[in-house]
């Protein structure tokens, strides 16, 4: 029960339904505020305890200073909390460890249950490995259940043993796009009170709900862990962006267009940490998909939220998706009488501001490797012909000008572009010739585009006229079609333009993530061979939303995001040469030359199909038995009991060291000396980087552990399906086959060098840990810009951690990675302002000393610590602990052991 200092519970009546509410306006200088801040507003009055959240915590957030930096500390109690398998399997391995440990310290094991709602989607499992087939969705999920049956059993067996806790079975959809189909709230009701349905989840895309004027974002799956326990979320209020959107979208893009648009808008500006706010007349023509794909995105431009309030569009997309009356009632009478519901004509108060005229966005793709590298579609040839030199040898470089393509391609490509073709035989009998920019991949999948049926029947539609004029994909093409819900092959079914993606090889592969995340699967055999045979720099072409190096396939270098009409069209290009804005895609069967103006559909067209084929009773249908799952899913064997189980022979699911030793009371923290560079990194070193991700290959520390254990090599599946096994994962920390140690220069991978051996031979970065750990020495990172972004991996830091790194010195952070690394107990130090590395001089090759850590243990965190080498270098490192809930998580050795210790003495 809420203190109420502000007497601002009341009664809400709505039809026949009285519900308990906090009103905002009871709190002088609310309704000036951004509709996010009124929604933490909220959150605070309803929590108020006098201890965690005062007063004075609510009259600070109501006089919200918007110039002002970030200095005050809030705490915010997630209504929820949402989960991919992914990193929802460690969450719910750690919930299982935390059980015996608390029994082993004398306390209650069910004490540790989620005291909000956790939903968990199945989504990140399945691997495009069968495609362009009319049954390649079956056989993909067989295979999918035969690599992760032992996942899947200990899922089922955490839904019968904690409360609040239900999974959303494989086969159903992709994480986001079933939150805003189906489980978002909006407004919540629990125990009588209605209040803004709020949420953190352990994907860093959990963005897309605000879209539907639902704040959250992504947070590592130890926050994520503590917010299910009860525990608030420490945060600084943020910074807000007011961003002003004006007039409509010109006939010929789409949502994709403008979301890379704001996108690079936004990274430009820099939004790290601060949420941003969507505001203006221009807002009531953007409609909700549009507004989820935005959403969607905000990781990517790097904001922790990018919301968008409630409207006349926030009910009708509610009340296609098939939420009931009375929450249609709830959700516009709730909003209104709070002050949420969109003025177009408000301006509230905010820290900064941007304009987009909708009118100026022009269609355009990212890449090859980041998604804010926004590249207009009339100059993506043209930039992909400077762009690729950076990945081919002189020897291609000496040969521009002089590739050559067989005459059925017939398209018009740059002269000057690196070439060396390569004859290939597909199996049945095609020959053809592979270069550099060949379109190895195309994919039309992530919750960010297949959310949006206007870019889906777009696709479909492009599909279509492709077919009729005789074009299809190229021959070396892997093409993919993974919807985010299975709505959309109703509607493509409704529409009867299924038979048209079939034909151009866009087949259903399944319903999840798939090539977005890595599991792409692999190429055909004899593309795959003549890529790395003839180190060819061939590229994908993906409708999702992360783009980085390494992550897509490991043949693939380059790899650009676009909207799933353009993925269509590039698999008929087939090449990044062909300048699809002016070169014909290909030849019809009447011998006439086809350009993408031919099979481009019009607005009326797309908006058409979407009026007379999407229902509500195809979501109703869909979510009716959400959480039943498929006969497969039903007939696992399912564990019983409080504590898990566990399996000593397990390759999957295995109990982690982390609360080995653990006693009631913390041990005081030290300082660090004697410590050895682990790693020496450049600027953008993403979580992708760092946590294992993708396939696991034979020669590696993981995938020699798994042969050690006797598994087959066709069997080792992903290191995302076993993020249950921590001796898998601490292998693959920092393996990405793309990182670039410095230390060991000339290697790509997960390679160092290892100081406890004369002369610091190169090793594997897991090999160089054991050995240093063994000795005893500490470990550090150093790290440039923005370390630590993308998504919202907790491995990227449990694996930090458990390879023995104490400390992490980055130039900069990305916030939920930063905020992870004190979940695991590792301290991350910034540079001096406008110092590196570099600057320093430093090589990696030092003996490091970190004093002045030990003032944590007075209670305060000291603004700066001192960091000596053995080679002379000094100088004072900046404390990343913001917040002194992150200083208490930072005392106990990790956010783990605060929550436990803090649940036991209770």
């Amino acid at each position: 029960m809420s203190a109420n200092s502000f007497d601002a519970r009341s009664t809400l009546r709505v039809g026949d339904e009285s519900y308990e509410i906090y009103r905002l306006d009871k709190v002088e200088g609310s309704a000036r505020l951004p509709y996010s801040l009124k929604v933490l507003l909220e959150n605070l009055l309803r929590t108020e305890d006098g201890a965690n959240i005062t007063a004075d915590h609510i009259r600070t957030l109501g006089g919200w200073d918007a110039s002002a930096k970030p200095s005050h500390e809030i705490q915010f109690t997630p209504a929820r909390v949402i989960m991919q398998d992914f990193t929802g399997v460690p969450c719910v391995v750690d919930l299982a460890t935390m059980r015996e440990a608390v029994k082993e310290l004398g306390g209650d094991p069910a004490r540790i249950n989620p005291l909000a709602p956790a939903e968990l989607v199945i989504d990140h499992s399945v691997i495009a490995d069968k495609f362009g087939t009319a049954n390649a969705f079956r056989q993909n999920v067989d295979l999918e259940y035969g690599r992760n049956r032992e996942r899947y059993q200990f899922l089922r067996w955490g839904q019968t043993a904690f409360d609040e806790f239900k999974v959303v079975p494989p086969g159903t959809g992709i994480v986001h796009q079933v939150n805003i189909e189906h489980l978002a709230r909006v407004v919540m009701v629990r125990g009588g009170k209605a209040y803004p349905d709020t949420l953190v989840g352990t994907d860093s895309h959990t963005t897309m709900v605000n879209g539907l004027g639902v704040l959250g974002w992504g947070v590592g799956g130890i926050e994520a862990e503590a917010a299910m326990l009860g525990q608030p979320v420490s945060m600084l209020i943020p910074r807000v962006v007011g961003f002003k959107l004006t007039g409509e979208l010109p006939t010929g893009t789409t949502a994709t267009d403008l979301v890379l648009t704001i996108t690079e808008m936004l990274r430009k500006h820099g939004v790290v940490g601060k949420f941003v706010e969507f505001y203006g007349e221009g807002v009531s023509a953007v409609p909700l998909a549009n507004r989820a794909t935005i959403g969607n995105m905000s990781p990517e431009f790097g904001s922790t939220a990018a919301m968008f309030p409630i409207d006349d569009e926030t009910i009708n997309y509610m009340r296609l998706t098939g939420r009931d009356e009375q929450q249609l009632a709830l959700v516009e009478t709730y909003a209104r009488e709070q002050g949420l519901w969109l003025d177009p004509a408000a301006e509230p108060d905010f820290s900064e501001h941007l304009e987009l005229d909708l009118s100026t966005v022009v269609p355009s793709i990212a890449g090859p490797k980041r998604p804010q590298d926004r590249i207009a579609l009339s100059e993506a040839a043209q930039q992909f012909g400077q762009d690729v030199r950076v990945h081919v040898d002189d020897t291609d470089l000496d040969e521009a000008g002089k590739e050559s393509f067989p005459a059925s391609d017939a398209p018009a490509v740059s002269s000057d572009v690196p070439s060396k073709p390569v004859p290939v035989t597909s199996p049945e009998g095609v020959t053809y010739e592979l270069d550099h920019g060949a379109v190895t991949v195309a994919a039309i999948t992530s919750c960010t585009n297949t959310s949006n049926p206007y870019v889906m029947v777009a696709a479909a539609l492009v599909a279509k006229k492709a077919v009729e004029r005789g074009l299809t994909r190229k021959p070396w093409v892997k093409t993919t079609l993974a919807p985010g819900s299975k709505v959309v092959m109703d509607y493509y079914d409704r529409a009867g333009l299924t038979p048209y993606l079939d034909k151009m090889g866009f087949n259903l592969v399944g319903y999840g993530c798939t090539t977005c995340i890595g599991n792409s699967g692999p190429l055909p055999d004899e593309v795959s061979e003549a890529v790395n045979a003839h180190d060819l720099a061939v590229v994908s072409v993906l409708s999702g939303n992360r783009n980085f190096e390494g992550r897509i396939n490991p043949d693939v270098k380059m790899n650009y995001l676009a909207s799933p009409p353009l993925v269509v069209a590039y698999a008929i290009a087939g090449s990044m040469k062909v300048d699809i804005t002016r070169d014909a895609l290909g030849i019809d069967t009447e011998g006439k030359p086809v350009h993408l103006a031919d099979i481009w559909p019009s607005e009326q067209e797309v908006e058409e199909v979407v009026a007379s084929a999407i229902g509500q009773e195809m979501f109703t249908d869909s979510y009716a038995d959400v959480f039943a799952g498929d006969d497969q899913w039903r007939s696992l064997s399912v564990p019983t009991g409080d504590t898990f189980e566990w399996d000593p022979e397990s390759t999957y699911v295995r109990k982690p060291p982390y609360f080995e030793g653990m006693g009631m009371d913390p041990e005081p923290v030290g300082d660090i000396s004697g410590a050895r560079v682990l790693a020496k990194l450049g600027d953008s070193v993403t979580t992708d980087h760092i946590s294992p991700a993708g396939a696991i290959k034979a020669d590696t520390p993981a995938g020699q552990y798994l042969t050690g254990h006797g598994v087959e090599r066709r069997d080792f599946n992903s290191y995302g399906s076993r993020r249950g096994n921590h001796e898998v994962m601490i292998r693959g920390t920092f393996a990405n086959i793309r990182l670039r140690n410095q230390i060991a220069p000339g290697t790509e991978g997960g390679y160092t060098r290892d100081f406890t051996q004369e002369g610091g031979p190169v090793s594997f970065i897991y090999d160089a840990s054991s050995n240093y750990q063994a000795a005893g020495i500490p470990l550090v990172v150093l790290a440039g810009k923005e370390y630590g972004s993308g998504s919202s991996r907790d491995w990227a830091a449990k694996g930090t951690a458990l390879l023995g790194v104490r400390a992490v010195i980055a130039e900069s952070y990305e916030r939920i990675h930063r905020s992870n690394l004190i979940g695991m107990g590792v301290l991350p130090l910034q540079f001096p302002e406008g110092a590196s590395a570099l600057d320093l001089g430093l090589t990696g090759e030092e003996t490091f000393s970190i004093t002045g850590i030990t003032a944590l243990n007075e209670g305060g965190v000291p603004e700066t610590v001192k960091v000596t080498t053995d080679t002379g270098v000094e100088f004072d490192a900046v404390v990343r602990i913001d917040t002194p809930g992150e200083a208490d998580y930072y005392r106990n050795g990790g956010i783990m052991q605060y929550v436990l210790r803090s649940l036991i003495r209770r």
